[in-house]
């Protein structure tokens, strides 16, 4: 499974699929290596995560090791895994901020599309400069897109 698809995401077909049906097994071959990408593709239930370019030994592996039953995860996927800094996941609303953060959008701008208050906005940016473990709007918009929490289209 790819995590970049025309509709939906790998993420969203990965859960539409294990939804259907419990027992279905996913190796994602993909490009996109942050630890959020990785985290969100495990938690919708892939066994197995890959980056494209690794060796033929490595997707043969993971397509055995899966198809037993058993999870596969080379090292530098692994590595950017155990890096992730606990605790980082984001609410919903969160989300919704940081991807207006990304597109380069005021805290004005972004109360009114979301149709809150401008201080609840500082209060979600707040949220997420300290789970992203970052000091500034600039920085968190870099962690997001190198963590792969966020992707430009």
């Amino acid at each position: 499974m790819d995590l970049r698809l025309p509709g939906m995401s790998g993420v969203e077909a990965i859960r539409t699929i294990r939804s259907r049906d419990p027992h279905a097994r996913f190796v994602v071959l993909t490009t996109y290596e942050g630890d959020e990408d990785i985290h969100q593709a495990l938690a919708a239930g892939a066994q197995g995560y890959l980056l494209k370019g690794m060796s033929h030994g490595d997707l043969i592996d993971a397509v055995r090791k899966v198809h037993a039953g058993m999870r596969f995860l080379p090292p530098p996927v692994a590595q950017s895994l155990a890096a992730r800094t606990p605790n980082s996941d984001l609410s919903g609303r969160e989300r919704e901020v940081l991807i207006l953060l990304v597109r380069g959008r005021s805290n004005k701008d972004i109360a009114g599309l979301l149709g809150i208050a401008e201080a609840t906005v500082k209060c979600h940016v707040g949220m997420i400069l300290s789970r992203l473990g970052v000091e500034d709007r600039t920085q968190a918009v870099v962690a997001a897109l190198q963590r792969g929490i966020v992707h430009i289209d």
